[in-house]
């Protein structure tokens, strides 16, 4: 994948490709930003070009290294990424498992992805995907050898914030001091959630949104319109919410309490005087403007808790419609107060 494949800032291109320019590739970088952005897509990119035999101003993408990173199949370039128990693997887990899935559903939808669309290609259904320690041992084993043909031997990791705390201890030694010509670059849309010893040892690197996705798009229409309910204290529109809601798939559900953790997280910044120019959409933008003084100072800890619990339940198959009607009622209290 070139970068000019990609429609995603130019301005985040350009210093990507600059950085390579002017030998300044930091071993350690943290691509992160909302669902739709491209890190993944550009991360590739990266390796793509840090490893073209001829490159100018992107990859030439016609060298042998380019060829095989189009197919995703250059010997120095390793994915590691969620992954649960499936019929195809019963046990033990690992991403070198799903290998060719995961090939076929990059190269599908032109890098592009979300981590709910990537457990339904593998037909996980309601599990959780996790990056387990078997995979680090194996970050360890691969970067014990000398690269096979080109200069860098890259790394990615696609949704970090889904790393064990029992596997991040086997990667902190060689995120710290890498063998030479290596190149990790990790991928998260909840850098928060990033174990703090990872993300302290890279370079993060904020991928903005780009156009938004449709996903995107239900997430925010979704929240706004939830928000409105528990704000005029309908309970019979709310009981025909969070019996929709709990229709939409575990998936969606925690991202759109996710989603509600983001707007939460904005409204704080504006009340600190942040410029709402800074991040979203205008659309959204005038919502979380409109909403923020309802989500007071006050009232932002019990609501990120309130959300937070829910996430944690959903996690352990909770009844989703009586916990968004129990967690409406809780909100709609809370605006109250």
């Amino acid at each position: 994948m070139k970068f000019s494949d990609i429609t995603s800032d130019p301005s985040i291109k350009h210093k990507l490709i600059q950085t390579i320019q002017d030998q300044r590739v930091s071993h350690a970088q943290l691509f992160y930003g909302p669902e739709g952005s491209g890190k993944l897509a550009l991360a590739i990119a990266y390796s793509q070009l840090i490893n073209c035999t001829a490159p100018k101003a992107d990859s030439c993408g016609t060298c042998f290294s380019c060829i095989q990173h189009q197919k995703l199949a250059h010997p120095d370039l390793h994915f590691f990424y969620p992954v649960t128990t499936s019929r195809k693997v019963p046990s033990k887990p690992a991403s070198k498992l799903y290998i060719s899935e995961w090939r076929e559903f990059l190269l599908e939808r032109n890098c592009q992805v979300s981590l709910s669309e990537w457990y339904d290609f593998i037909g996980v259904e309601n599990k959780q995907g996790t990056i387990y320690t078997d995979d680090a041992n194996e970050i360890n084993r691969i970067l014990g050898y000398k690269s096979y043909e080109s200069e860098y031997k890259v790394v990615i990791l696609w949704m970090i914030e889904k790393l064990t705390y029992a596997a991040a201890p086997k990667l902190l030694k060689i995120l710290e001091e890498p063998p030479e010509k290596t190149l990790f670059l990790l991928i998260s849309e909840n850098p928060d959630h990033v174990i703090p010893t990872i993300l302290s040892r890279c370079l993060p690197v904020r991928i903005p949104r780009g156009t938004v996705s449709e996903e995107d798009q239900f997430h925010f229409e979704t929240f706004r319109k939830w928000m409105r309910l528990c704000f005029t204290g309908n309970v019979s529109e709310i009981i025909g919410f969070a019996t929709e809601t709990g229709k939409i798939g575990r998936e969606n559900q925690k991202s759109l309490l996710q989603y509600g953790l983001q707007v939460a997280s904005r409204s704080s910044s504006l009340q600190h005087g942040i410029p709402r120019q800074a991040f979203g959409g205008e659309e959204e933008m005038d919502f979380i403007s409109r909403f923020s003084p309802t989500l007071s100072r006050e009232r932002l800890p019990a609501f990120y808790d309130l959300l937070n619990t829910s996430i944690f339940h959903i996690e352990r198959n909770a009844h989703a419609p009586t916990l968004f009607l129990d967690l409406s009622l809780k909100i709609t209290s809370l605006f109250k107060e």
